[in-house]
């Protein structure tokens, strides 16, 4: 087993070994990622807890294409296409443009929070584009 990076380039690579759990649909893996009491947050409100992030996993079928990342001091800002499957037919719908805040500590995910643009995750986080990481 590979030791977790550290330093500032840490939270991005966790933050992509996530995004890689979630788009393979592995809860296992995404929640191996995260604290026990990990912040899940995003417009239908916010929650805490592994097995919350686990249901979401587990029942969103989202594939997130990581965009543009930017971090600094535990903070990443990821910029993501989000498709979910339609749930009439199964196909995916079009893909919708967000952006999430992960904060990280401990070598562990302890929140998500999905925001509607990359401006408003950036402000959310205290970041800017200068915090670009790619």
């Amino acid at each position: 087993m590979t030791a977790a990076p550290t330093g500032p380039a840490a939270p991005v690579a966790l933050v992509a070994r996530w995004h890689a759990a979630v788009n393979a649909g592995d809860a296992d893996a995404a929640v191996a990622l995260a604290a026990a009491d990990v912040q899940v947050g995003g417009p239908r409100g916010s929650d805490r807890g592994r097995d919350r992030l686990r249901e979401w996993v587990g029942g969103a079928g989202i594939r997130l294409e990581v965009l543009r990342t930017f971090a600094r001091d535990g903070l990443a800002v990821v910029e993501q296409d989000a498709t979910w499957p339609a749930p009439e037919a199964g196909e995916a719908a079009p893909p919708q443009r967000v952006a999430s805040v992960f904060a990280t500590g401990g070598g562990l995910i302890q929140a998500i929070l999905r925001h509607p643009d990359l401006d408003a995750a950036l402000a959310a986080a205290g970041l800017d584009r200068s915090d670009a990481a790619d």
